[in-house]
């Protein structure tokens, strides 16, 4: 398929969730697909997907799916990644396309690079920057990623067929396309999207773990609620990418936590200026942020 922008014959979605399906979906929105097969583990999610349209078929083995394939998206949690890649590599066309949909690139990078052998300068790696708190086919949606960031980390080796059929793909489900380093894209995601998911995740957890937890969420409002909404996420992608990128979110944890004991501190001394003026720089900074206001 010379053609970037040409129909893609068949695609291949390993794992379809949220991000794999809403890509099928979107594709078939878009009329840029064919023929969609679905691989995953649950047989009652992949028979939800074709009965929702979300695929046309589901296919157990993932190396038998992916025969003859256009392109295969790999939308699994990052930790099942390896095994994924190294199953399905001697089964890939010479000009099947691979791409993924991982949180986390430098590691999904190493998987391709060891497991995926020759095919790898066919793998475009990429990351979704779009989402919400629900998974499974049943959470998906064609519009997803409109109008959403989606990033790309090519490497030195990576095609560029591959590299356009990926980009023009992700451009037919109405999203905006960002190139960036993957140390630097797995730095900027510690910050702004690991370390949030792990802070409401605990923040959760250790409501819950109160003798008085039924009685303290019974009286939750929305503050807790808007916090917290992203602890609905799937706890094993999550444990997968807190893991997969670690030695980022680990800085951003202790930087997290001296500025929560920095908090602690001024409530227990009764310091209510340095209090107010936490707050005051935090909600300066979000207002800036949201709206885009001048600094």
């Amino acid at each position: 398929m010379s053609d970037p922008a040409a129909r893609i014959g068949k695609l291949v979605v390993v794992g379809v969730g949220l991000i794999g399906g809403s890509f099928a979906l979107a594709l078939k929105e878009a009329g840029r697909v064919g023929r969609v097969v679905g691989v995953g583990r649950s047989r009652e999610n992949l028979d939800a997907a074709i009965e929702l349209g979300v695929i046309d078929e589901a296919i157990g083995d993932a190396a038998q799916a992916v025969r003859d394939a256009d392109l295969v998206l790999i939308a699994t949690p990052v930790g099942q990644m390896p095994e994924v890649m190294a199953h399905i590599a001697p089964a890939l066309g010479r000009s099947t396309v691979v791409t993924d949909g991982g949180s986390t690139k430098q590691d999904v990078i190493a998987y391709a690079r060891r497991f995926l052998g020759a095919h790898f300068e066919r793998f475009v790696p990429a990351h979704p920057i779009a989402g919400t708190e629900r998974s499974g086919a049943a959470a998906a949606f064609p519009g997803l990623y409109r109008d959403r960031n989606v990033i790309l980390a090519p490497q030195p080796e990576t095609s560029a067929s591959a590299l356009a059929l990926v980009r023009s793909a992700w451009q037919a489900c109405g999203a905006q396309i960002v190139e960036l380093d993957a140390k630097r894209h797995d730095e900027i995601f510690a910050a702004v999207s690991h370390l949030p998911h792990v802070v409401a995740f605990a923040l959760v957890s250790m409501l819950a773990k109160r003798d008085d937890a039924a009685t303290l969420l019974g009286f939750s409002g929305g503050g807790l609620r808007d916090t917290v909404r992203i602890a609905g996420s799937s706890p094993e992608m999550w444990r997968d990418i807190c893991i997969a990128n670690r030695d980022a979110l680990i800085t951003l944890l202790d930087d997290y936590v001296q500025e929560l004991e920095r908090a602690r501190g001024a409530i227990q001394s009764g310091d209510g200026n340095a209090l107010e003026g936490m707050f005051e720089r935090a909600r300066t900074a979000r207002r800036r942020w949201l709206l885009k206001e001048p600094r």
